[in-house]
C-alpha cells in the first residue's frame, strides 16, 4: 500500500515497528500532492520546508522513545487557524497577505504531540459558504468528480483528506463546516461540543457558534485526534474546564440496549431519494446490532434556518468590524481621507457573500430591529436547545442525514443563496444547541458520490458519538473504494 493511503493508526503501527520513517511518509505525501493537486485545489499554502524539519524531529524522537501522541503523523490545517510564521488566508483578500505572530490553541496541542503540518487549506471566504466556492483562491474540487463542490466552507480540508493529500486535517464548523464536506467527500467529521475544543487562535465568524474539529479517514483516526485536541485552555473563555476521556476506549463497546433517536423533521420531502435510502439502510444496520430506532420529534427545527441566519450574520457583522486597514491586513491605497480608506478597504477586501452577511448582520442588530430579530431569534434558539435537551432523555443518541443531497455541481448554487444555505440544513441545529455531531459515509449515489450520515449526542458526550459510529463502521459492509482522481 502507499503510504500516503494509509490511516493514522495503521502509520503509528509502521513508525513503532520502524519500518517506515517519517520522512518517509512525508515524502509519498508531497509526490501524491504534486499529482493531484492541480485536479483538486485543496491548499492555499504548502509547508514543505516545515515539515522536513518536522519529520526529521519525529524521526529522531521516535528512535529514542520519545514521540508524541502523533508523532510523525502529517495533517493539513484549514486556513483559518493562526500558525505562526505561516500565512493565515481566511480565503480572503483580506489577509492574503496575513501571518500570524502565534499558533492557535488546537496548533500548539498538534505540534506539542508530534504532529508534522503538510500546508493550509482552502476554504469559503471567512468560513461563509457550503461549497469552498466564495474562496479567494478559487474553489477546491471534490475527488471523487472534480466538477463537483467538495461542500463548505471546510472544502479543502475534506477535499485533501479523500484525495489522500494528508492522513487528517483540522476544518472548524459554524453550521455544519465540518460535517457538510465530510459527507460530501466520503470522510469522517466531527463537530465538538462548544466549549469542548479552545478556539484560541481560531480567526472569528460567528463567536457562539464556532468549534473546530478533525476530518479523519475513519472513526479511530478521528478519536485520535479528539484525544490530542479537546480540553480546557484558560487563555479562551468559552473552553470548559470538564474531564476529557480517552475516546478510543469507547470504540469497541457496541450500542446493544441503546435507543437511537430518528427526527421525523430531518426526512423532508425534498430530500434525495438515493441520500434516504442510505441513511435508511444505515438505520437497519444500527437496529441489527441490537439498538432500538425510536421516532422522536425536534418541534423547532422548522426555525433553524431563520435563527442561524440571524444570529451568525450578526455575531460575523460585529467580529468581521476589525478588518479596517489600519493595524493588518488589506488595506486600499485609493482613499481619499480616513473614512473613504475604510469603505474601499471592505469593499475591495471583502468578497460578496461575505459583504451580503455583513450586511444582513448589521441590520439585524441596528437601533429599532434587535429586539425584533436578533432578540427573537436568541430566544427561539433557546427552544431549539430545549428540544435536544428533551430528546436525549428519552434515547442515547440521534441519527439523521448529514446533508439533503449529495455532492452538488461547481456553480450550480452560487446564484441562489437560499438554495447554497439549505446545503446545511441538517446540521445548523447542532451548532445553535451547542452538541457534538460526527458524520460518517455510508454509502455510495448510483452516480459514485459518497453519502454521510450524522450522530448527535448530548453536550460533552462525545464519548457515545465513537461508540456507536465505530459500531456502524465495523458492521456497514461498505465497499472500500477512492476518488478516481
Amino acid at each position: 500500500m502507499e503510504l500516503y493511503r494509509l490511516t493514522i493508526h495503521e502509520l503509528q503501527e509502521k513508525l513503532e515497528a520502524g519500518t517506515v520513517s517519517a520522512a518517509d511518509v512525508i515524502a509519498a505525501l508531497y509526490r501524491r500532492i504534486d499529482e493531484v493537486e492541480g485536479k483538486v485545489h485543496a491548499y492555499v499554502t504548502l509547508t514543505r520546508e516545515l515539515a522536513v524539519k518536522q519529520a526529521a524531529a519525529a524521526d529522531l524522537a521516535l528512535q529514542r522513545g520519545e514521540g508524541g501522541a502523533l508523532a510523525g503523523v502529517p495533517i493539513a490545517l484549514k486556513d483559518i487557524l493562526c500558525t505562526r510564521g505561516i500565512r493565515t488566508t481566511c480565503g480572503s483578500r483580506m489577509l492574503a497577505d496575513f501571518i500570524p505572530p502565534y499558533d492557535a490553541a488546537v496548533v500548539e496541542r498538534l505540534r506539542d504531540a508530534g504532529a508534522i503540518f503538510l500546508g493550509k487549506t482552502n476554504m469559503d471566504e471567512f468560513a461563509m459558504g457550503s461549497s469552498n466556492e466564495t474562496s479567494y483562491f478559487g474553489p477546491t474540487a471534490n475527488p471523487w468528480d472534480t466538477d463537483r463542490t467538495p461542500g463548505g466552507s471546510s472544502g479543502g480540508s475534506a477535499a485533501a483528506v479523500a484525495a489522500d493529500e494528508c492522513l487528517a486535517a483540522l476544518g472548524s464548523d459554524t453550521g455544519g463546516s465540518i460535517r457538510q464536506p465530510a459527507a460530501l467527500c466520503g470522510v469522517v467529521g466531527m463537530k465538538p461540543t462548544y466549549g469542548r475544543v479552545s478556539r484560541y487562535g481560531l480567526i472569528a465568524f460567528a463567536s457562539s457558534l464556532d468549534q473546530i474539529g478533525p476530518f479523519t479517514k475513519d472513526v479511530e483516526d478521528c478519536a485520535i485526534i479528539m484525544n490530542v485536541i479537546a480540553g480546557h485552555d484558560p487563555r479562551e473563555s468559552t473552553s470548559i474546564p470538564a474531564a476529557v476521556p480517552d475516546y478510543r476506549q469507547f470504540l469497541a463497546r457496541g450500542v446493544e440496549g441503546w435507543k437511537v433517536g430518528i427526527p421525523q423533521e430531518y426526512f423532508l420531502a425534498g430530500i434525495d431519494r438515493e441520500v434516504e435510502a442510505s441513511v435508511r439502510r444505515a438505520i437497519a444496520v444500527i437496529e441489527g446490532l441490537g439498538a432500538q430506532c425510536v421516532p422522536i420529534t425536534l418541534p423547532h427545527t422548522e426555525y433553524c434556518l431563520a435563527v442561524y441566519y440571524i444570529i451568525a450574520p450578526a455575531e460575523a457583522s460585529s467580529n468581521l468590524a476589525r478588518y479596517d486597514g489600519v493595524k493588518y491586513g488589506f488595506r486600499s491605497r485609493s482613499g481619499r481621507d480616513l473614512l473613504d480608506m475604510y469603505k474601499k478597504t471592505r469593499s475591495e477586501g471583502f468578497g460578496a457573500e461575505v459583504k451580503r452577511r455583513i450586511m444582513l448582520g448589521t441590520y439585524v442588530l441596528s437601533s429599532g430591529y434587535y429586539d425584533a430579530y436578533y432578540k427573537k431569534a436568541s430566544q427561539v434558539r433557546g427552544l431549539i436547545k430545549r428540544d435536544f435537551d428533551e430528546a436525549f432523555r428519552q434515547c442515547d443518541v440521534i441519527m439523521t442525514p448529514t446533508a439533503p443531497t449529495p455532492a452538488f455541481r461547481l456553480g450550480e448554487k452560487t446564484d441562489d443563496p437560499m438554495q447554497m444555505y439549505l446545503s446545511d440544513i441538517f446540521t445548523i441545529s447542532a451548532n445553535l444547541a451547542g452538541i457534538p455531531g460526527l458524520s460518517v459515509p455510508c454509502g455510495f449515489t448510483s452516480g459514485g458520490l459518497p453519502i454521510g450520515v450524522q450522530f448527535l449526542a448530548g453536550r460533552f458526550e462525545e464519548e457515545k458519538l465513537f461508540q456507536v459510529a465505530a459500531a456502524y463502521e465495523k458492521n456497514a459492509g461498505l465497499e472500500k473504494r477512492r476518488p478516481p482522481l
